[in-house]
């Protein structure tokens, strides 16, 4: 099994970091890479602009094979928000259909769909939680649900942001179009860690940063757009994504260039950003997705069996995916005070919805779930009222 990579980072010792849904920490690696970019910023005159160009590209075709696409099939953005505005801009969305979502979805993913039903008079449907946390199933149901006008968009993710609660896409997948759906996926959650596949998923734009499981900085993500979404139009316009857009302007607006990367955000060569992004998918690339999810597993398996001892009810094995766990509380429990209450003594996870979120990554070890399981007794003590 892949070991615990704790000493790339520069966690603390007493610190049990198990919020990675949130922010993962950068690596000494990664953050070394920024520095030399502001570096290099400081010293523009010293600046390669082929060498920026090339990294550029680099970081392109890093982030496709994250998700089983070419180079020609990513844009560089700065946000998830950006990339499904991008999408949502070029999408025909019909009065009357319907705008597939599931209820308590990430603002990112759920505000500009629900912008465009009220604009376009979509229906914005909304598939509540599953009794039994079967989301693929619910979901399933819902998309073939007599009465109902036709999904015109699917605005979907690989599992649930509060709790991780998997969703296969690719079960999903063939009935969406034969409804004639698109299908819009934020993958930030899962790229990075999960075996993603736009073809198997049949995405038409599918979205994920990297300040969360790619190890990677702020402000810096990526849009997939399918061959047959890549004659749509940018949100911006600027030299880079116009076809001559660099000479000198004649009043001649040169068509946009060929491929995803006419969706590119303006400023894409940030000498700081894309270093750091580069650094944090080549450490994950060396060291196997596979191991990865290997170790993941493992550390999610033991504090989940750590916190059912508890009381806790950790989402089921077979719906929850290997870096993070979702917790229900019992009823009493102060969610908030306990999350406060495991950070007063080093112990870092997140109050999701109503549930309580653990994620783990790979600097994650053996004392950090012996601190999370000595912490939570007296946490739950504290909670309880």
């Amino acid at each position: 099994m892949l070991r615990s990579h704790r000493e790339l980072f520069e966690i603390p010792r007493e610190v049990a970091y198990l919020n990675n849904g949130a922010f993962t920490p950068l690596p000494r690696a990664v953050r070394e890479a920024g520095e030399a970019g502001v570096a290099a910023k400081s010293t523009p005159w010293r600046m390669d602009p082929e060498a920026t160009r090339e990294r550029a590209e680099a970081v392109r075709t890093a982030a496709a094979r994250c998700i089983g696409a070419t180079a020609d099939d990513i844009a560089i953005v700065h946000s998830a928000a950006y990339g499904v505005a991008t999408a949502a801009a070029n999408l025909p969305v019909e009065r009357g259909t319907r705008i597939l979502l599931i209820e308590g979805e990430f603002p990112s993913q759920a505000l500009e769909w629900a912008r465009l039903a009220e604009e376009r008079g979509a229906v914005l449907d909304l598939v509540p939680r599953p009794a039994d946390g079967n989301w693929t199933r619910a979901l399933r149901e819902r998309i073939a649900q007599p009465g109902l006008p036709p999904v015109g968009v699917a605005a979907l993710t690989p599992l649930v942001w509060t709790d991780g609660t998997l969703i296969d896409l690719e079960a999903l997948a063939a009935p969406l179009r034969a409804q004639g759906a698109a299908i819009v996926v934020d993958a930030t959650q899962a790229a990075g860690i999960l075996p993603v596949d736009v073809a198997r998923i049949g995405a038409d734009f599918l979205v994920f940063p990297t300040y969360k499981w790619l190890l990677g900085p702020y402000t810096l993500a990526f849009l997939y757009a399918a061959p047959g979404r890549q004659g749509g139009t940018p949100l911006e316009q600027h030299a880079f994504n116009r076809v001559g857009g660099a000479a000198l302007f004649d009043g001649r607006l040169g068509p946009p260039v060929p491929s995803a990367r006419r969706f590119d955000m303006g400023q894409r060569y940030n000498p700081v950003s894309l270093p750091m992004a580069l650094a944090g998918m080549a450490l994950l690339e060396g060291w196997g997705r596979e191991a990865i999810r290997e170790r993941l597993r493992a550390s999610t398996d033991a504090l989940a069996e750590a916190a059912a001892g508890f009381g806790l009810l950790p989402t089921p094995r077979a719906l929850r995916p290997p870096h993070i766990l979702g917790l229900r509380v019992p009823a009493g429990v102060q969610a908030g005070t306990l999350v406060a209450a495991l950070a007063e003594n080093g112990v870092f996870i997140a109050e999701r919805g109503d549930s309580l979120r653990v994620g783990a990554h790979v600097f994650n070890d053996a004392e950090d779930i012996d601190r999370f399981r000595t912490a939570l007794g007296p946490a739950l003590a504290r909670s309880t009222g």
